[in-house]
């Protein structure tokens, strides 16, 4: 008997959560979106791409589970309308997970960098992240508790392959994510980043020129060195975790405080 209550509490481990995910219409979002409903969540799923978006509603089937609100995570406004939305529909907002993005030209060279891309890359991924932590934490601030997830990218500790603009958004994004770690812990808000590899997603396929999904699988598998295994957005969970060393420690790795003391010291002997 307890092993089964324990098998159906793992099954339900998001029972009674409510998320926003964006970027949620497809890729990893849209299969996080599959999973955090599977496991119990309410999900709001906030995209530009409201066919898809839409679609996926009507396809879940299941009332109350799901919404979708049209959302351009470089507009402050709509980030703001869909947590105002999982508010006001489901009465809280336990995780944030702020997945939108885009690639912006490939081309990597810095001769070839120009300012018009690296500010549609910017104002997305990195513009759209913090506009997304700061309307999640307006609400879990209140709550003392929740949960900030980033979408970053191996491009984030990884050099020479990736466009420069789109390798400086991500590790922007790791950036963010340890500040506002340090900051928000006090709340007893958890900030985390997730850096996958390439995934076969539509975005990536038309990043490659490659339609076909399986070519794109088949490509990354022969770049990474585990082998046997395909990188999917649905994987089992540690899947294609190898080789990282997963520190636990509540943020503490990332906390320096001497800036702060040496100002506060300062400021005591001028006083």
């Amino acid at each position: 008997m307890n092993s089964m209550a324990s098998i159906s509490s793992i099954a339900k481990r998001l029972e009674g959560k409510v998320a926003i995910i964006t970027g949620g219409a497809s890729g990893i979002g849209e299969a996080t979106a599959r999973l955090f409903i599977k496991h119990g969540a309410k999900v709001v799923i906030a995209d530009v791409q409201d066919d898809l978006g839409q679609s996926i509603i009507e396809e879940i089937g299941e009332k109350g589970v799901a919404s979708y609100i049209s959302c351009d995570v470089k507009v402050e406004k709509d980030v703001e309308n869909a947590v105002d939305m999982a508010v006001s529909k489901y009465g809280k907002l336990d995780i944030m997970f702020s997945n939108a993005g885009i690639p912006g030209k490939l081309d990597s060279t810095i001769l070839k960098s120009e300012y018009e891309n690296f500010k549609s890359v910017f104002d997305v991924n990195v513009f759209g992240a913090l506009m997304c932590a700061k309307h999640a934490t307006r609400v879990m601030i209140p709550a003392k508790k929740g949960s900030i997830i980033f979408t970053s990218s191996v491009a984030s500790v990884t050099y020479g392959d990736a466009a420069h603009t789109y390798l400086a958004s991500k590790h922007a994004i790791v950036g963010l994510a340890k500040n506002l770690g340090v900051e928000l812990g006090q709340h007893g808000i958890r900030v985390n980043c997730v850096s996958p590899i390439g995934v076969g997603t539509p975005m990536l396929r038309n990043c490659l020129g490659i339609k076909e999904k399986e070519k794109v699988q088949e490509f990354v598998s022969e770049i990474a060195n585990l082998k046997g295994t395909i990188l999917e957005a649905d994987s089992d969970e540690s899947k294609y975790i190898s080789g990282m060393n997963l520190v636990i420690d509540g943020g503490y790795s990332t906390t320096n405080v001497a800036l702060k003391e040496g100002i506060r010291k300062m400021a005591v002997l001028n006083a």
